[in-house]
This record gives C-alpha cells, structure tokens and sequence, in this order.
C-alpha cells in the first residue's frame, strides 16, 4: 500500500493571500487516560519554498521508533510551532469538542508569546468542524480541511510534534502509575489498559466521564 505523502499545494495558495498559515491538529481524543494536545506549527512563504523534512507524514503514519526524529526534523522545518493541552479533569467538565477548542487556543496563545500574530494567519484546522471559533476565539481566520494531516505538510508537522509531546507526557504518567502501562498504550482503550481499570479502577488522570459511563461498553 502506497502512503500517502503530505504537499504544500494548500498552504502555498493560502500564502498568496495570508501572511502565516499555522496549521492545527490533535492527538488523543480517542483516549480513556490522559490529555487532549492540539499542536499548532506556523508556516510563511519562505518556509514554504523549503524542502519538505524526510519521513513527514501523518503521525499516525510515522512508526513510532522514529517519531522522535521526525517531530524534531518537523520543529525546526517549521517557523514556529507550540502545543496546547486540555486536562482530563477539563474534558470531562466541559467535553471533548470544547476541551480542543481550549487547547488549540491555548497553543495560539503560547505562539502569541513567542511573537505569532494569529490574527495576521489564517489557521488551517484538520477535521470538519471549526472547534476553534466555537470555543469562543475571537479575530481568527479558521479552515477546517478534512485530512489535512495527511495532505498537508503543515499539518503532519503538527500532528507528529504534538504526537511526540503527548506520548512523552503519558511515559512521564506510566512511572508514575506503572499498572495501566501508559508507556505502550499512551492512554488508548487498549485491552491491558481495560484490564487494569477493571483492576484497580481509574486514576486522577482518567477521564471519568468515559471510563465510568462507558463501561459497560468498554470494558
């Protein structure tokens, strides 16, 4: 099966009429453990002219030993990037829809602080729904494309240096709390995982309101 490889036919049509494009993707919405990341990673026209970085692919599509290597090669390809966190304790407060509206504006916020001006981008969201602007952002420019993370290279970036952030926070969370092996599972209803919540329950860092509600379906 031929993977497919991320272009910037997307973001350099958008740079004839925007300044920056930063591209938004998240990783761990499906989990049971853990937090929602949305990474965001900023691309101008010079940028865009650039060589797209080896092994650049959706980080589902990037086998997990060279991650690492890839996210890196992606962060420094990139003009700026960042990655914005949602708790479990806030997901099941306020939902997985709003809770990566919530990390993605926090991600805007923390490339705001590194001298990004969101507002002067036009913000190219993976997926088909605009979680962003629902979350209440204010000034944005938002597209969302379905795939983009396959099909453009801005958006992979984001995808694989959020995708390495998280699954190093959930090692950090493994030694932690060693029985519900987050080092393999990264949080994800994985058999062992359902195992040791029918074990030991749930932790502070599960989201309650799946693993509890949902078990009769889970586990």
């Amino acid at each position: 099966m031929t993977v497919a490889q991320p272009r910037l036919t997307l973001e350099r049509r958008l740079l004839r009429e925007h300044a920056l494009v930063i591209a938004c993707d998240e990783v761990g919405r499906g989990a049971l453990a853990g937090p929602v990341a949305v990474g965001a990673a900023v691309i101008d026209a010079p940028r865009s002219r650039k060589r797209i970085p080896q092994g650049l692919r959706d980080s589902k599509l990037v086998p997990e030993p060279r991650r690492a290597e890839v996210a890196a090669r992606a962060a420094s390809w990139v003009s700026a990037s960042a990655v914005g966190w949602a708790s479990s304790a806030e997901i099941d407060e306020i939902g997985i829809m709003r809770a990566l509206g919530l990390a993605s504006i926090r991600a805007l916020a923390d490339l705001r602080a590194h001298g990004v001006v969101p507002e002067d981008a036009i913000v190219l969201l993976d997926g088909n729904y605009d979680y962003i602007t629902a979350a209440g952002a204010n000034g944005l420019r938002v597209t969302p494309v379905i795939k983009a993370d396959r099909d453009c290279a801005s958006a992979a970036a984001a995808s694989v240096i959020a995708k390495v952030a998280r699954d190093a926070l959930m090692t950090q969370l493994h030694d932690q709390l060693p029985a519900y092996n987050w080092a393999r599972n990264k949080g994800y209803a994985s058999p062992d995982h359902r195992e040791a919540i029918r074990e030991h329950g749930i932790s502070a860092h599960h989201r309650a309101s799946w693993s509890i509600a949902d078990a009769p379906t889970l586990f």
